[in-house]
């Protein structure tokens, strides 16, 4: 059992927890929580190792057999520890080191989404784990967003993280891959996204709350878009506008 703060494997945790520059350099991410590790598990995504205490629930110990039965090193930590490294208020007892991988982008795309400018976490997984539900085939990070495999997105993201390819790219890279797509930015001064084709392939733009887009994201779009409001509020929060439109994108393709 590790009962040291000192133990290479928690001074590793919290590194990977803290900073990017960290999971850039050791290739890795932390996921905290029975289903998310239980997600890791069903898309074969690659371990280094499972941490766990003795709180865990009777699906918590079902999923470090079967850790172990795939041959994944899982070691006990004392409660405390476990504590000092949870993110949540309501620890689950389990978290586990990933392979920070990327999923191959399909060759052929008809379904993008490009975050920019989104800086806070909650928006960004909230963003994510819609995009895995709506059908979108690849997610292109461009510069100045918040990091997609910092903890607080990976939670928000409830698995999304295993299912969509999420890369960072350049502007000039983003181009390059969307080139034959229509490029729809979201603003509030655009039509109506009930009243635009949305059957053809496309890539959908969501800027930050703060700022909007960027100028370069402004000059990739070829067309913007809105959500048409009856009520009086004058805008939607990052996560919710991308969600409702990439939805929306969703029901007239079916």
């Amino acid at each position: 059992m590790i009962t040291s703060s000192q133990n290479p494997k928690i001074k590793l945790v919290r590194a990977l927890s803290g900073r990017s520059k960290e999971r850039r350099e050791a290739g890795a991410f932390v996921v905290e929580g029975v289903r998310l590790v239980e997600e890791a598990v069903i898309s074969n995504w690659g371990f280094q190792f499972a941490l766990y205490d003795d709180s865990l629930s009777e699906r918590g110990k079902s999923l470090i057999e079967s850790l172990k039965s795939r041959g994944i090193e899982t070691e006990e930590v004392s409660s405390n520890i476990m504590k000092s490294l949870s993110e949540t208020e309501t620890p689950q007892g389990i978290l586990a080191v990933l392979k920070l991988d990327q999923l191959t982008i399909p060759k052929l795309l008809d379904f993008v989404l490009i975050p920019d400018l989104i800086r806070e976490p909650g928006n960004l997984g909230t963003l994510l784990r819609s995009a895995a539900a709506a059908g979108v085939q690849a997610v292109f990070l461009p510069p100045e967003i918040a990091d997609a495999f910092a903890p607080k997105v990976v939670r928000a993201g409830m698995g999304a993280h295993f299912r969509l390819p999420i890369h960072t790219m350049s502007w000039d890279e983003i181009e390059q891959h969307t080139e034959d797509l229509q490029i729809y930015l979201a603003d509030m001064d655009g039509q109506s996204c009930w009243e635009t084709d949305l059957k053809k392939p496309l890539a959908l733009i969501i800027g930050g709350e703060a700022e909007g887009a960027s100028e370069q994201a402004r000059k990739l779009a070829n067309t913007k878009i809105s959500i048409p409001m009856m009520g009086k509020m004058e805008s939607l929060n990052a996560g919710v506008a991308g969600s409702v439109l990439m939805f929306e994108v969703m029901r007239q393709r079916k």
